[in-house]
């Protein structure tokens, strides 16, 4: 029975810590009332993206010929059927805009997954061996860092040519040389701390100092990183898209949207202003948060 109780006083030992850290980023993130604000719209859009078959009232591509342009229910000649209206042939906008939620949320979670996994692992190896592998790298961060990132991902989608997938590769690649030039300068810095001389001296090899012992003592930055680059890729996609680049009709992505509602912006301001108002909110919702993310992780922010 003794053995059964020191059990659970180690694992209550081991949680403490872990919920008054979580206890004290709440604190900080929630003195920053945008932030709040922002993170409960992204909650909103992500749980509009997972019930999109749910909540949508049609098809996000069926077509209803016979309401073509119907402006929305609350304009004279409105249909409550369609609350935001129709686009040029005749689809649902607002079953538009609830399904495009998801292709901008999965595009933004695959290229922060890529260009995280790829760009730490990469700026790591730099800020740990140092040397040639070091200067090869970094100058070619460098040269991606000289070429404007859209005009680079519109180079690499006419290479590898239209789509949202060739889209996403483009973007991860533009993004790459933030997280390799920041993780590889956090690296550096904490390679010469006193943890990382006794982990090397207790014989830990090189992928466990790098990956275990650095790399959690990173992360702060990194994620704030994660979070404006997360909201930076749906606007690059939604730019792609405009441009005939990426998503392509009739998959209802807001970029796209905006790029088939064009020759209406006069004739039916519905159909260009709501896909815009979507990329604008989401996109403000995720930078507040990241303003948030930067003031509870950043010590330099917090108040004693």
């Amino acid at each position: 029975m003794s053995e059964l109780q020191a059990e659970v006083q180690n694992s209550t030992q081991q949680i403490s810590p872990l919920r008054q850290q979580l206890k004290e980023f709440w604190f900080y993130f929630s003195e920053n009332k945008g932030a709040v604000v922002g993170l409960f719209f992204f909650l909103f859009i992500v749980l509009v993206a997972i019930l999109a078959d749910v909540i949508s009232p049609h098809a996000p591509i069926e077509q209803y010929r016979e309401f073509i342009l119907i402006p929305p229910a609350w304009q004279e000649g409105g249909n409550w059927s369609f609350i935001l209206g129709t686009d040029a042939v005749g689809r649902d906008m607002l079953s538009r805009l609830i399904h495009g939620s998801r292709y901008s949320l999965y595009t933004g979670c695959i290229v922060i997954a890529v260009t995280l996994t790829i760009g730490v692992s990469l700026g790591l190896s730099a800020g740990f061996f140092r040397g040639w592998w070091e200067v090869i790298l970094m100058r070619i961060m460098d040269i991606i860092l000289a070429v404007p990132s859209l005009l680079m991902a519109l180079v690499l989608v006419a290479v590898l040519g239209p789509g949202l997938e060739n889209a996403m590769i483009a973007i991860s690649v533009t993004y790459l040389p933030h997280y390799v030039r920041l993780s590889r300068a956090s690296a550096v810095a904490e390679n010469a701390r006193d943890y990382v001389t006794a982990s090397r001296v207790a014989g830990a090899g090189k992928l466990r100092l790098m990956f275990i012992t650095i790399l959690p003592n990173c992360m702060a930055p990194l994620i704030v990183q994660a979070t404006l680059s997360f909201s930076s890729a749906i606007l690059d996609a939604a730019a792609l898209g405009f441009l005939g680049m990426g998503a392509q009709p009739p998959t209802p992505e807001w970029g796209t949207m905006l790029a088939e509602a064009r020759e209406f912006i006069t004739s039916a301001w519905w159909v260009v202003t709501f896909p815009g108002l979507a990329i604008l909110l989401t996109v403000l919702a995720i930078n507040l948060m990241g303003d948030g993310l930067r003031d509870a992780l950043d010590p330099k922010m917090k108040r004693s």
